[in-house]
């Protein structure tokens, strides 16, 4: 029996990493999509020594042809998770248009052509999970990220009453902070403010937002469609950032 298809983008580490384990042990055939080519190669490895089944491509998911054409490649997919994406800590003095652009194709353009790829070819029961960020509530020093994943959460909302009629899910999840490599990336004290707000004084997993992911992904949860699921802790209870 042919295994239902999920692709995970930046599914070679971090949340990703984990979204793709998940998924592969829930019974999909996860195709990995990232720009590093040995943690894709690693990741699919991880997966088939547990019994799973997995592949990779290697793709700029910003490029419309490449996403086409790779999308077309593949059976339909059950499920598709946009999850890669970037992220820059920075005053908004500091921030430049060229920032906010790439930001954008990356965060919102990206999901847009992978999703529209996808939808066009998915059948019932078809599911799209998109990763959006508690920090879409607001945050200092993220301006163009915290853009962005206010644009995920429109888009998903937007996408999730276009298909409707067709038996497509779209939802998104919402993480707080989670111990990837995004997180490890701030400043010691941007990270001791982070934590300090946080209500459960320490930070996420990324197992923590793939079991969410596993939860809209699957086709029994045929109910919820154009949601945000919170994976934050808490913090999105008090709303307050640093």
């Amino acid at each position: 029996m042919t295994k239902p298809h999920a692709l995970v983008t930046g599914g070679a580490s971090g949340i990703g990493r984990a979204i793709t384990r998940r998924l592969a042990a829930d019974g999909f055939h996860v195709v990995v999509v990232d720009l590093n080519e040995p943690l894709a190669a690693e990741a699919v490895a991880e997966v088939a020594a547990a019994g799973g089944s997995a592949e990779s491509r290697i793709l700029d998911i910003t490029d419309e042809a490449g996403v086409e054409a790779l999308i077309g490649a593949l059976p339909p997919l059950a499920a598709l998770v946009n999850n890669a994406g970037i992220f820059k800590d920075q005053p908004f003095a500091a921030a430049s248009a060229a920032d906010f652009r790439r930001t954008y194709e990356v965060n919102v353009v990206a999901p847009f052509l992978l999703a529209r790829a996808a939808v066009a070819r998915m059948g019932e029961g078809g599911r799209i999970v998109n990763i959006a960020s508690r920090a879409y509530l607001g945050a200092k020093n993220q301006i163009d990220y915290v853009a962005s994943k206010g644009a995920v959460v429109s888009f998903t909302r937007a996408l999730a009453m276009e298909v409707i009629g067709r038996g497509i899910a779209v939802n998104a999840v919402a993480p707080g902070l989670i111990d990837t490599p995004i997180l490890r990336a701030l400043t010691p004290e941007r990270l001791k403010a982070q934590l300090a707000l946080q209500p459960t004084g320490a930070a996420g997993r990324p197992e923590d937002i793939a079991h969410a992911v596993s939860f809209l992904a699957s086709p029994a949860t045929c109910f919820i469609t154009g949601q945000v699921l919170f994976v934050d802790g808490g913090k999105s209870l008090g709303g307050s950032a640093v």
